[in-house]
């Protein structure tokens, strides 16, 4: 029989035990979550989240088809109203059946159909370049064609062509070789192609510059970034977005100090971001965004049932604010806006929560406390952030392409090349007339 003392000890070595296996557990399972967080977030992206967020009942519905809903109007493509060729066939002398002489077609049938050229083969151009001497001053003035490249071996629309398939459509080198080989018979390799690219990009720097001036002197600037690698190494993809202006930069800083380097000391205008503590230590004229705030909230009611109140209360104090502001309200009005606003929100903040997740959220929305209404008295702001979101949306697509860039070379090409498409497109323009034109306007500035 087992003394009660030795049955005693016992106990309190197991319990011992069972508590250290108890406190590892736990670290163990926050160590999980925090991994988990990285997949499952409110602002993770719909294609990185490893299970469905959906909520509710979403059993299929075995009486749904897929394909177009019942008695839906489909609309049918028109027929083009000009014809550019006319083909007819040979016309028949003989009848097929009995060999008989046939006069002209009875009934004519007009089969329209929208076709592409054939593709063009190359051309080969000698651009001549004429040299004058002064006999005054003994001077040299030297004249070509607008559209001669001062250097390399391939033609202006080669090279637009190149850089267009690299950043408008996505393409590998690779392939841009191998499509221009196939279509127009250019002998080119994948080196080649990203040589061509380099020499748009230097071709075009001045007016990269000019986008750099023109985001310095904004009045509301759309700021965001996203990950990159640059050799395997974390980058940052930082996107500008103006009324008419795109600008990116790829910088191995999350810190202000990018937002110093790109926007200068001085900058006086309005940030529309996220809660980066870049961003306020950057600069006070700042607007949260309310997408990010709801979102998070959503996802924080979906986890925890002690946020749902909060989260109502959001999402209301958002739409009424939006419907005040319809009309474009005077200024006065504005600023009883605000202060009503503020009122609302710091009421909810006041109360008293138990989870710690909760906690952290209100937090969050507190250090951000003077930033969450500056669209309300600020005519012009937005109150979210998705222009820079949508601007992202470009280059997170073709990071997935490429993965990673070999160097920074790569990186100066991309953000200027994103640069100047993003603004052209932004601007209503068609990019490859715009780059035609800049090009031209390049190489004039190379004759002496």
């Amino acid at each position: 029989m087992i003394s009660p003392t030795l049955q005693t000890c016992q106990n309190c070595q197991k319990i011992k035990q069972l508590t250290e296996e108890n406190i590892n557990l736990k670290k163990e399972v926050d160590n999980l979550k925090r991994k988990l967080m990285l997949h499952e977030n409110p602002h993770t992206p719909s294609s990185r989240r490893m299970y469905p967020t959906r909520t509710g009942d979403h059993t299929k519905n075995s009486k749904r088809f897929p394909g177009r809903p019942k008695g839906h109007k489909g609309n049918t493509r028109p027929k083009p109203k000009l014809i550019d060729i006319t083909k007819a066939p040979e016309k028949k002398c003989i009848c097929n059946h009995c060999g008989a002489p046939l006069s002209e077609p009875t009934r004519v049938e007009h089969h329209v159909f929208e076709e592409i050229a054939n593709p063009k083969p190359k051309q080969v151009i000698d651009f001549l370049q004429f040299e004058y001497k002064c006999t005054t001053c003994n001077g040299y003035t030297s004249i070509r064609h607008p559209d001669c490249p001062p250097d390399g071996i391939f033609g202006k629309n080669a090279l637009i062509q190149t850089t267009l398939m690299k950043f408008e459509e996505r393409l590998p080198f690779e392939k841009i070789a191998n499509q221009m080989e196939c279509q127009h018979g250019l002998s080119m390799t994948a080196a080649s192609a990203f040589d061509v690219t380099r020499r748009v990009c230097d071709y075009l720097a001045p007016e990269y510059d000019v986008i750099l001036g023109r985001i310095r002197m904004a009045k509301v600037l759309y700021v965001d970034e996203t990950g990159e690698k640059v050799d395997g190494k974390r980058y940052w993809l930082w996107v500008f977005v103006s009324e008419s202006e795109t600008f990116f930069v790829l910088r191995k800083s999350r810190g202000k100090k990018v937002l110093a380097e790109v926007l200068g000391k001085n900058f006086r205008g309005h940030i529309v971001c996220d809660g980066l503590k870049s961003y306020s230590n950057f600069s006070g004229r700042l607007q949260r965004c309310w997408a990010h705030l709801l979102r998070e909230a959503e996802w924080l009611f979906e986890h925890c049932e002690e946020a749902r109140s909060l989260y109502v209360a959001l999402k209301r104090l958002y739409a009424d604010l939006k419907v005040c502001l319809v009309g474009d309200p005077p200024a006065s009005l504005r600023k009883k806006l605000k202060a009503a606003a503020k009122r609302r929100l710091r009421y909810w903040l006041k109360k008293r929560y138990e989870s710690k997740e909760a906690k952290r959220f209100v937090g969050k929305i507190s250090n951000g406390f003077d930033h969450w209404f500056t669209f309300v008295t600020v005519p012009g702001v937005e109150s979210t952030n998705n222009r820079a979101e949508r601007a992202l949306k470009e280059p997170v697509v073709q990071r997935k392409i490429i993965g990673t860039f070999r160097n920074e070379k790569g990186t100066r090409i991309y953000e200027t090349m994103m640069s100047l498409v993003a603004t052209w497109k932004q601007q209503g323009l068609n990019p490859y007339e715009a780059m035609a034109q800049n090009l031209t306007t390049a190489w004039a500035r190379t004759v002496s």
